[in-house]
């Protein structure tokens, strides 16, 4: 089992950027893609982005491409994600999961409980 913790959110107006980072312990963090979701008020909850150390597949939705990053830090266990030229449409809580399959960004759903971490709010005044 692994252990997350985002940090990293908070409010920021249109066009700014934030960095938000996931540190993981417990088991093995190489075992796992790692991936970043988000869940606005009244809205499923959806993969943005995720990332697959070991070979380097890279995930980001559409809405996202061009504008925010995705990069892992193995000897601190930590993934990151780079959010540029932030839109109000950006804001939601923010969790990062460990998948044991890549394809599960598509799916979070089917994600189990104890592979989240609890959410950061990220607030995009425009």
């Amino acid at each position: 089992q692994v252990q997350l913790a985002e940090s990293g959110g908070g409010l920021v107006q249109a066009g700014g950027s934030l960095r938000l980072s996931c540190a993981a312990s417990g088991r093995a963090f190489s075992n796992y893609a790692m991936g970043w979701f988000r869940q606005a008020p009244g809205k499923k909850r959806e993969g943005v982005s995720a990332i697959k150390s070991t070979d380097g597949t890279l995930y980001y939705a559409d809405s996202v491409k061009g504008r925010f990053t995705i990069s892992t830090d193995n000897a601190k266990n930590t993934v990151y994600l780079q959010m540029n030229l932030l839109k109000p449409e950006d804001t939601a809580v923010y969790y990062c999961a460990a998948l044991y399959n890549m394809a599960l960004v598509y799916t979070p759903s089917l994600i189990p409980n104890h592979y989240w971490g609890q959410g950061t709010q990220v607030t995009v005044s425009s």
